[in-house]
Formats: structure tokens, sequence, C-alpha cells
């Protein structure tokens, strides 16, 4: 699992399913475990129709977390963005 949340298939798990770069895969709680479903596998994709509604209530979303934001981390990492411009390694 990476800091962004994302997980790495092993290979010759997404070689046997046949999951490829850019496939969506489903997760499905079941108990105490979470199930994987392969591209294919699962449900019926929703329709072009049905992911852009999903896609504009997620920016709408997106939009109201970042409303009134003032573009700087909560509680300060104590530095600026700029500050790191004006360090130059030494060769």
């Amino acid at each position: 699992m990476t800091s962004k949340l994302q997980v790495t298939v092993p290979k010759v798990i997404a070689e046997q399913y046949g999951i490829r770069p850019g496939d969506e895969i489903e997760w499905v709680p079941a108990g105490e475990t979470i199930r994987v479903i392969p591209p294919g596998r699962g449900a019926p994709p929703p329709d072009a129709g049905l992911r852009l509604e999903l896609f504009d209530a997620a920016t709408a979303r997106q939009r109201r977390r970042q409303a009134g934001r003032t573009g700087s981390v909560r509680g300060g990492r104590g530095w600026r963005r700029e500050d790191l411009y004006g360090r130059a390694r030494p060769r």
C-alpha cells in the first residue's frame, strides 16, 4: 500500500486473471476480508451517462472540500514551497 492508498497487484496474479495497467478492479467488502473482482467478472460497468453523473458528483464534493482553503496545509508544515527553491544542492 502506497501513501496514495494505491495497491500493487503481484505480476503472477495479474497475468493469471488478465489484469492490465488501466483496468478497473472491483473491491467488495466480505466480512473481515476484501474480495478483489477482476475486470469483466463483476457487475457490468455503468453506462457513460451514469459515469458522468458520478464524476460530476465527485467533482462537486472536492470543490466543497477545497472551498475556503488558502492553499496551505492545516497546522502548517514549518516550511513553504518557495523555501525549497532557494536551496541549491552542492555539487
